[in-house]
């Protein structure tokens, strides 16, 4: 979604909560929001559209996101094309959004306070859950220690950089009192969770391959190339960096384009997580037992280190495949419809978060049934709204479910281990990658058997000043 297009419906959403909620006042959930840039900036909105929430803190290592001021964005960020990609302040008349008065607002009168250091932001009795969206390196670190800090935690996904930081996590929630979700928003989809009911119901038969692909054209020059430079006035690098290894700033790495770097993430775990997720949760998939892959930088020539192509597939001990398919060097359309493609015996369907179509299996090689096993059927997600009535937007279902289990202290709709789960497919189908060779899980021991060296990759050695 582009920048002016979010402003449009955010703008739009942001007063419709105040004209249908009851007037009784609910029971605040005080939160904060650590990583105010695109993504954190857009869940900061969704967040506020809930009539119990209290942003109380906010934290960033680049002071003009943190104190909302755009008038200080680095001008050389729209040199390298990022628009689209920084946090949406003001509107197209340049005025404060209505969710960013009401921050600004809250911090003049001190009810929210700013901190450019998470670990300050998590000694606030003030804050009573937090919100990560912080680069995806820092997720493991900034998860733990929320729950440390008794602090209830709704992390952006993908939910770690490494496997060993994904289990990690999961076990310091489980050791906890803490509620932590992952935002994997189509768990949150009305149309998918239905097409998930009609699915475990028998109705369509068994499915045994999945497929999806993330194809977004880049050609020729992807994020770019620039040289190593001083960051920007009023970016800490150092505490960008995190546990990562020191490397000189580049516009080509922050805001945003960590996205291209191997070690902040990958487009497997930005987008991939997302789809695989889907797949895994619609065919009742845990882990995969196998993992091949293929595929390099075949079209991109920039700063970016990893695939612009590439293609994985998934095995399962109970005969099932998972393929999932990147393609940012050229137009493709491997999917037929929709984002998401199952395939069975008795028919096909396609999904996204608008709907779904489902083709039932007319003809076969030598034997046609009399008639297809189900009838074909077209679904568009017009109805998906949340019981309350309110946006069936699924992320915004994730955050509510979210808030409500912070209150009952139930299981909310996406757990670490879910998340875990289907973040492993994408750190797996990278080391594949590198191996250049087909990988055997073991899913219980979250170990490679049939290579050592792979097994080298599950996790990284922290630079000094971070624990592992």
């Amino acid at each position: 979604m582009q920048r002016r297009d979010f402003i449009k419906t955010g703008a739009a959403a942001v007063a419709a909560p105040a004209i249908v909620r009851a007037a009784a006042a609910p029971q605040k959930v005080r939160m904060g929001f650590i990583g105010v840039g695109n993504r954190g900036t857009q869940l900061l909105h969704l967040f506020m559209r809930q009539d119990d929430v209290e942003v109380t803190a906010l934290c960033d290592v680049y002071e003009p996101f943190l104190k909302r001021d755009e008038s200080a964005f680095d001008p050389k960020f729209l040199e390298w094309g990022l628009g689209g990609r920084l946090p949406a302040i003001n509107d197209a008349d340049g005025k404060p959004l209505a969710q960013e008065k009401a921050v600004l607002d809250a911090v003049k009168a001190r009810r929210c306070r700013l901190y450019a250091d998470y670990r300050r932001l998590l000694e606030d009795k003030n804050v009573d859950a937090v919100c990560i969206a912080a680069p995806d390196h820092w997720h493991a670190l900034m998860t733990i220690d929320a729950i440390k800090a008794g602090k209830d935690v709704y992390c952006e996904k993908p939910l770690a950089a490494t496997v060993a930081e994904g289990r990690a996590m999961v076990n310091a929630q489980k050791a906890s009192k803490q509620v932590a979700c992952v935002g994997l928003n189509r768990r949150g989809s009305a149309v998918y969770r239905k097409l998930k009911a009609e699915i475990d119901g028998g109705k369509y038969g068994t499915f045994r391959v999945g497929r999806a692909a993330r194809v977004s054209n880049l050609f020729p020059n992807g994020i770019g190339k620039c040289p190593p430079c001083q960051p920007p006035k009023g970016l800490d690098w150092d505490k960008w960096l995190g546990p990562r290894a020191f490397r000189p700033y580049k516009y080509t790495i922050a805001p945003y384009y960590f996205r291209w770097h191997g070690d902040f993430s990958s487009q497997m775990g930005n987008w991939g997580v997302h789809y695989l997720d889907a797949l895994r949760w619609l065919m009742g998939e845990v882990a995969p037992s196998a993992v091949t892959a293929v595929g390099g930088q075949y079209f991109l020539d920039h700063d970016g280190d990893i695939p612009d192509t590439m293609e994985a597939t998934f095995e399962f001990p109970d005969k099932k495949l998972i393929h999932f398919m990147v393609y940012e060097g050229g137009t493709a359309r491997p999917v037929f419809a929709r984002e998401i493609e199952l395939q069975g015996s008795d028919g096909a369907v396609y999904a996204n978060e608008r709907g779904y179509d489902i083709f039932p299996q007319k003809v076969r090689e030598f034997k046609n049934p009399k008639k297809p096993l189900f009838d074909e059927r077209h679904y568009d997600g017009k109805d998906s709204v949340a019981a309350d009535g309110s946006s069936g937007d699924s992320t915004s279902v994730v955050i509510r479910d979210f808030l409500d289990r912070v209150k009952d202290r139930g299981t909310p709709l996406c757990t670490l281990e879910d998340g875990h789960r289907s973040t492993c497919f994408a750190h797996l189908a990278n080391i594949a990658l590198r191996m250049r060779q087909r990988l055997e899980w073991d899913p219980a021991a979250e170990k490679f058997t049939n290579c050592p060296k792979a097994n080298e990759l599950l996790s990284y050695a922290y630079r000094d000043g971070y624990k592992n």
